[in-house]
């Protein structure tokens, strides 16, 4: 009986577990979003919630600590400046996993991994066609000739 052992092998040593789930982690805190599949959320969840708790605690043994699990020192500096401050007033249930369906090609499910509080997308600017493009859209539409009746 398997009683007590809560870790998700995924079939992988130790060290290509940890490996992944850092990298997974890493790309969910520069990307605020990642699409995986339900078994490699559900295990990067808890690492990801607890890099978000050394976050909110801030001093630099917990920063460390961060450095130590993500090996990326601008994924900890955005964790402690961003992400962490987002969480001040929850206490646990950062991550959110959506089912998304199964994946094409071998069938396995995926979800979305994202964070519960995500800051609002910022609206495009409608953008201005470029110098040559506009001068040529300008010369066509004034060399086109009048219909003759």
């Amino acid at each position: 009986m398997r009683h007590l052992r809560r870790t998700v092998k995924l079939g992988r040593t130790s060290q290509h577990r940890d490996s992944m789930l850092a990298n997974l982690v890493g790309s969910l805190i520069r990307h605020e979003r990642v699409r995986t599949t339900v078994s490699r959320a559900k295990a990067a969840r808890p690492v990801a919630e607890k890099l978000v708790t050394l976050g909110k605690k801030g001093s630099l043994h917990h920063r460390r600590q961060a450095i130590a699990a993500l090996h990326e020192n601008e994924l900890v500096h955005k964790l402690f400046a961003e992400i962490a401050p987002r969480f001040k007033n929850r206490s646990g249930g950062y991550t959110r996993i959506l089912k998304l369906g199964p994946r094409i090609g071998d069938g396995a499910p995926t979800a979305l991994l994202e964070w519960v509080e995500r800051p609002a997308p910022e609206p495009e600017a409608p953008k201005e066609e470029k110098g040559k493009v506009k001068a040529v859209k300008e010369v066509k539409e004034k060399a086109k000739p009048a219909k003759k009746k």
